[in-house]
């Protein structure tokens, strides 16, 4: 059994096991000056959220960027972190180049696009390659920008999602390939196996595929509960 075939039939277990959804939806920003922080990012065209406080020694500012179900907060009196400290924030985009394109122009110093060497490197410059990944891959090219206090963001280029990360993740690009997918997985188990509504197979397979399980393992669970139901 190979290792992504164990780690495949782990995550899936997991996932099943769940019974309470956990949704990370605020991130924690130590910051020196909050009102420059709180400039920095509306310049960024983040909404603002929230900003209040209670007496002198606690102050609380909250933004999301566009698109985003996760915000961040930062302030005064929230957390004893050294400004500056957090790295390896990631910002997902579909094109790298208009992000960086953006960013520029709300005028934020971004680095070059480049992709790695093989190890992801969430801060420092080690195992960066000039350019966006040779292949084109999703999940594989890169830039990063600082706060003024130093918190490091990475821009990630996502132009199709991995299935795996439930259907509220997916988008229409997504979900057409996955629906290809799923149309030739089917033509191959429509010739062999009894007599079925292709719904209950299509449906099957993506809810496999979606919880993380292989093209395989996914034709095999779906095929299993066609076989199961016509019992």
């Amino acid at each position: 059994m190979s290792s992504t075939h164990t780690t495949n039939q782990r995550s899936t277990r997991t996932a099943t096991a769940a019974a309470v959804d956990l949704k990370l939806e605020v991130i924690v920003l130590p910051v020196a000056d909050v009102d420059r922080a709180k400039r920095f990012y509306e310049s960024l065209g983040w909404r603002l959220d929230a900003d209040f406080s209670k007496g002198e020694d606690w102050r609380g500012v909250q933004l999301t960027p566009p698109g985003s179900p996760c915000s961040i907060i930062f302030g005064k009196g929230i957390t004893t972190a050294v400004p500056g400290s957090v790295q390896g924030l990631f910002l997902v985009v579909d094109d790298i180049e208009a992000a960086r394109a953006e960013l520029r122009g709300h005028g934020v110093e971004v680095s070059e696009v480049f992709h790695f060497d093989g190890v992801l490197r969430v801060d420092g410059t080690n195992g960066r390659v000039p350019g966006k990944d040779p292949q084109g891959r999703s999940y594989s090219s890169w830039a990063t920008f600082k706060d003024p206090d130093g918190n490091g963001w990475l821009l990630q280029e996502v132009k199709t999602r991995l299935p795996g990360r439930g259907f509220s993740n997916l988008d229409v690009a997504t979900l057409t390939e996955l629906l290809r997918e799923t149309e030739q997985r089917h033509g191959e188990y429509e010739s062999v196996g009894p007599k079925h509504h292709w719904s209950e197979w299509y449906a099957g397979y993506i809810v496999a595929r979606e919880q993380g399980q292989s093209p395989e393992e996914a034709f095999i669970a779906s095929s299993r509960h066609i076989e199961a139901t016509r019992r």
